[in-house]
């Protein structure tokens, strides 16, 4: 046998029958629910940003708020994701007294990261959509934010959906630095793994093989979904 094949062995030893995958189920379980929960928050903020962005800066009030959400994206986007877990975990939340886990704090400081982000993707998809839109929606007598609602926001998210889909593949690789506030993702379980094994090169390769077949699900429910809507705006 091979040290390849002794390696490989020594691997699925640890991973089968000593309880290896219990971890690697969490490290995916955990990996998945920051990713999905950071995107559906930075979804929110992102469109209550954008949104507030393009708003006609004609009185005060939306420029002062114009002025804190630009704010907010510089510094988001201005700092890395690991200072921004470190500050939060160890430094606001104790301020507070807030308690929370690695896997809460990760989830939130996803969410507000990945806000930073989507705000000018769903902006740059707000201002895509022909001007025509909302002026017909005013002209029917819909409020401003009804008409963002329901004919604007709708057609600015089937024009950015691949760069969501982007930025959801983004925030699945980047929750490898979650251990850095104790929580257990891929990488963690793994590292263990090659800790108990003191042989690393099989569980990094099986990692990254975890996270290929991760994005390429991704991409591939993306064109799903991107087929769907060309196939409903033909319909209309």
């Amino acid at each position: 046998m091979g040290n390849f094949e002794v390696k490989v062995a020594r691997f699925l030893d640890i991973l089968i029958n000593k309880g290896g995958y219990e971890k690697v189920l969490e490290g995916l379980q955990n990996t998945l629910t920051i990713a999905i929960s950071g995107l559906l928050i930075g979804i929110v903020i992102g469109t209550l940003i954008a949104t507030v962005r393009v708003i006609p800066k004609y009185k005060v009030m939306p420029r002062i708020l114009n002025a804190i959400c630009s704010f907010y994206v510089e510094l988001f986007r201005g700092t890395p994701i690991v200072v921004q877990l470190l500050i939060f975990y160890y430094v606001l939340l104790p301020i507070l007294g807030i308690r929370m886990s690695g896997v809460e704090v990760s989830m939130l400081v996803f969410g507000l990261n990945s806000g930073a982000y989507i705000s000018e993707i769903m902006r740059s998809g707000i201002l895509s959509v022909d001007s025509g839109q909302m002026e017909a929606g005013r002209a029917v007598g819909l409020s401003f934010g009804t008409t963002m609602i329901k004919i604007v926001i709708p057609q600015a998210v089937k024009n950015i959906l691949p760069t969501l889909g982007n930025e959801f593949i983004a925030l699945v690789k980047e929750t490898s630095v979650v251990s850095f506030v104790g929580a257990t993702d891929l990488y963690v379980a793994f590292n263990l793994i090659g800790s108990n094994s003191y042989e690393f090169m099989v569980p990094y390769i099986a990692m990254a093989l975890i996270y290929i077949l991760l994005v390429l699900i991704i991409s591939a429910g993306i064109k799903l979904m991107e087929r769907s809507l060309r196939k409903s705006d033909r319909r209309n």
